[in-house]
């Protein structure tokens, strides 16, 4: 028995955020925000993608959105690579989340909380041990709450959980032992099977029950991540070298132009040779913020945008 990665978007997704996924989604929304207390009784799954209000805003897609019972909106990312200005693209899902509830001639009153879930695959906060951490407004020398602490910000690092098979004790335990590990896993362990919205994750993530497409969109995330890594490791090592020889800028910057157009292909199909001349114009500076912002595209259309936006002008 193999199963999908929990840690890939369109696994993530298709585990937490299919139409069959509402009970596990509760189980593990209260696990991970509301220490296993059942505040959630229902919700609703929402379509993730945040399209802008704004002509020439920033298009936001998320892995999973949902409605709780009591109004609040509950948007999560799984990320298994820390790029540049993360924290930053958190905040401003979040943000964007809270601001377009609203229409014109509504009132702010109408304004419900929102939680920003992120899971990733790497430290987020180097020193601090806690696997989860919390985030509100606070008054800076009080520490006392904001009147209206309408937007709360959640992270799980994977990293930090450390916990074998053996030692999981809480629902929480199984949740992030399920995320993290399940991609590895060949059966499903009898501790997780004791806990039924678990038991149905797996079934979920079990690979003989994906159609050959979905299993082609699987695999090609699964290479895309591997070439991020592989382009985020030649990116230190070139650093480490910047400098020592004659010509490293230049060899630097074809580099990065042959593996983004590798990325690029894989995430978007092939390439237009017009669009592949103009990204080969681009400086150091702005490949490496297409390397991050071709994590947002979603069709061709969306790339020549960001290089309208980007491109040198004459």
């Amino acid at each position: 028995m193999r199963f999908i990665n929990p840690k890939m978007d369109f696994a993530f997704k298709k585990i937490f955020g299919s139409s069959q996924s509402t009970e596990i989604l509760i189980s593990f929304l209260n696990a991970i925000l509301y220490e296993e207390e059942s505040i959630i009784k229902s919700l609703e799954i929402l379509d993730p993608y945040l399209g802008p209000q704004v002509a020439g805003a920033k298009n936001s897609y998320l892995d999973v959105k949902a409605l709780l019972n009591d109004g609040t909106f509950v948007i999560i990312e799984m990320q298994v690579l820390k790029v540049q200005a993360f924290g930053k693209r958190v905040l401003y899902n979040a943000a964007k989340t809270y601001a377009l509830q609203l229409t014109r001639g509504e009132l702010y009153k109408q304004l419900r909380p929102v939680i920003a879930l992120t899971i990733t695959d790497f430290e987020m906060f180097r020193g601090e041990q806690d696997v989860i951490s919390h985030f509100v407004f606070k008054e800076s020398t009080r520490l006392s709450d904001y009147l209206q602490n309408d937007i709360e910000l959640v992270f799980v690092e994977l990293p930090k959980f450390k916990k074998e098979l053996d030692r999981l004790e809480t629902l929480t335990d199984k949740w992030i032992y399920f995320i993290k590990t399940t991609g590895t896993l060949d059966e499903v362990p009898q501790t997780m099977v004791t806990v039924p919205e678990i038991q149905k994750a797996f079934e979920i993530a079990n690979q003989v029950s994906l159609t050959q497409e979905e299993f082609n969109i699987l695999q090609q995330q699964e290479f895309f991540a591997q070439d991020q890594e592989g382009s985020v490791a030649l990116g230190r090592e070139e650093g480490r070298q910047e400098g020592r020889q004659e010509g490293r800028q230049e060899g630097r910057q074809e580099g990065q132009v042959g593996l983004i157009m590798r990325l690029l292909s894989r995430r978007l199909g092939q390439i237009n040779p017009d669009i592949e001349s103009r990204i080969s114009q681009l400086p150091i500076d702005k490949l490496e913020n297409l390397a991050e912002a071709m994590l947002d595209f979603s069709n061709a259309e969306d790339l020549t945008a960001w290089l309208e936006a980007n491109s040198p002008k004459d």
